[in-house]
């Protein structure tokens, strides 16, 4: 929908032709804007409360740069841009605002949300290897507006370690518990919480964790209630959940 048909749109509301609730659901159903190497969905965030987020893995560093800068020009300001290479950063055209997050892979095109809630969201990790995959899930929930803090390296293999964070873990509102090897973590962590546990098996591990299949099933298989498992290194996943939940105190 371009300038005109909004401003017709919103003059039928004024003149009481069109109910403010139906000229939503129009601007709801529009279209997407075709850029040729994509086809963006420039009312996302409107329909869902968070628009498009770039998946910068197989892009390259040229299509990434176009799709953001398109992005911004339908006048999207908070753009994430994951998995996104050194090379594409390097060559991104930074003419607009843009901040690169290196251990995390991804990038703010623009600024993040402010943080519209208290409520924190706890990232845990049980080893320092697999901090990218946290980064990439804190940087996500601040992005779209939430408080984080981060507890790392606090693995089973020194529990004494966790045991130490026992007030933030029993205080938080959404944890993201991170882990690869046997994926312990998250089950300890969902023993002790009072909130939702959004486990994360990462592809850390020797032979026989199977590049984080390992980690998914006993994750999976968890004893302890409350924990669910999104899939392995995807970090952005469990941000932008662990979002939504932060978020449902205002749903009425």
């Amino acid at each position: 929908m371009n300038e005109t048909e909004t401003k017709k749109l919103l003059q039928q509301v004024a003149r009481g032709e069109l109910a403010p609730d139906d000229a939503l659901l129009s601007l709801k159903m529009q279209p997407f804007d075709d850029i040729d190497i994509a086809k963006l969905d420039t009312h996302r965030g409107l329909r869902q409360g968070v628009g498009e987020i770039i998946y910068g893995a197989g892009k390259t560093p040229q299509q990434i740069d176009r799709i953001g800068h398109a992005l911004w020009e339908d006048g999207q300001r908070t753009i994430l841009v994951t998995r996104m290479s050194r090379e594409a950063e390097e060559y991104f055209n930074k003419d607009i605002p843009f901040t690169y997050y290196p251990e995390a892979r991804a990038a703010v095109i623009g600024a993040m949300m402010p943080a519209d809630t208290e409520a924190q969201i706890l990232v845990v990790t049980g080893g320092t290897s697999d901090i990218p995959v946290a980064e990439e899930a804190a940087v996500t929930a601040e992005t779209l507006g939430n408080p984080v803090k981060r507890i790392y390296d606090v693995g089973v293999a020194g529990i004494h370690r966790l045991l130490s964070h026992t007030e933030e873990i029993m205080t938080a509102n959404v944890i993201i518990a991170i882990a690869g090897m046997e994926g312990a973590l998250a089950s300890v962590v969902g023993g002790l919480a009072d909130c939702p546990v959004i486990a994360v098996p990462t592809s850390v591990g020797y032979g026989t964790a199977f590049g984080g299949v390992t980690a998914l099933l006993s994750m999976l298989n968890s004893c302890a209630s409350g924990v669910s498992v999104v899939n392995i290194d995807n970090g952005f996943g469990a941000g932008y959940l662990a979002s939504m939940i932060n978020h449902m105190g205002g749903k009425q």
